[in-house]
């Protein structure tokens, strides 16, 4: 009804998976997550009793000098151990005018909040629709770019483009607004952001998808997948694209791949 009322264009649904009582070797869960699912983006986080395992493949943004990137990850489709069914599955994403369509808005989100710490007329999109082929999926990438005002600095930048906003929707505080209103689970860690900062002030950092979080102190082990929903949706194509983000981490946590653990 939002989307039908032109409240928003876009929202990135999510929805959480859970077990209680749960005990978990984290460190080895993240190595075997991290041989079946060799993500860009990946990282084991621990504080306290709070621990992270991640296989990320998206980048929230980097700074390298006075130049930053976004990489915003919006369409998806699962990988065929047949060759020529592989290739067909990956030209679809590229040609789907749907995927295209949620790609573009988010590159536009993306390209207005970059513009609020951005040298003028440098924010740009340096590559639209790319298509990248990962252990378990192909997924849509564009990049968007801009060069660093002077006075700006990582405040300034998460400020203007915090969260990512592939994981918010558009416009965004308006998505945001119905996401708090509408899942059923707060996201914690989950769509947010990992990276480092190095002594120059130039930083990486990833978004937080594909990703467990585990609470040692109550055993309570939980990930949440998601999915872009317009006009345009389908319920159980969206909700088979959101098994199809979770196949590794159901897959590891079941311990199908146990004996890549060392």
């Amino acid at each position: 009804q939002h989307i039908q009322r032109g409240d928003i264009y876009e929202m990135n649904y999510c929805q959480e998976f859970y077990a209680e009582s749960s005990e978990l070797n984290t460190l080895e869960v993240f190595r075997a997550l991290n041989r079946v699912s060799k993500a860009p983006f990946s990282c084991y986080f621990k504080l306290g009793n709070c621990h992270l395992i991640s296989a990320s493949p998206e980048r929230f943004i980097k700074k390298d000098g006075t130049h930053v990137i976004s990489q915003p990850i919006k369409g998806t489709r699962r990988r065929s151990t047949d060759k020529e069914e592989d290739a067909r599955l990956k030209a679809e994403l590229f040609e789907n005018q749907k995927e295209r369509s949620e790609n573009v808005m988010i590159v536009d989100l993306v390209r207005n909040d970059l513009s609020r710490i951005a040298k003028k007329d440098s924010v740009k999109v340096d590559e639209l629709f790319g298509v990248y082929t990962f252990d378990q999926v192909h997924h849509m990438i564009s990049t968007i770019s801009c060069e660093l005002r002077e006075d700006k600095g990582l405040k300034d930048v998460f400020e203007a483009a915090f969260p990512m906003g592939s994981m918010t929707g558009a416009p965004k505080i308006r998505a945001m607004e119905l996401i708090e209103k509408f899942e059923q689970t707060k996201r914690g860690l989950y769509s947010g952001a990992v990276g480092y900062i190095s002594p120059e002030g130039d930083f990486d950092f990833n978004v937080v998808i594909r990703s467990m979080q585990y609470n040692a102190l109550n055993k309570y082990l939980s990930f949440m997948v998601g999915g872009a929903i317009t006009i345009g949706s389908d319920a159980e194509l969206e909700y088979e694209e959101c098994l199809v983000k979770a196949k590794a981490l159901f897959e590891v946590l079941e311990g199908k791949y146990a004996e890549s653990v060392s």
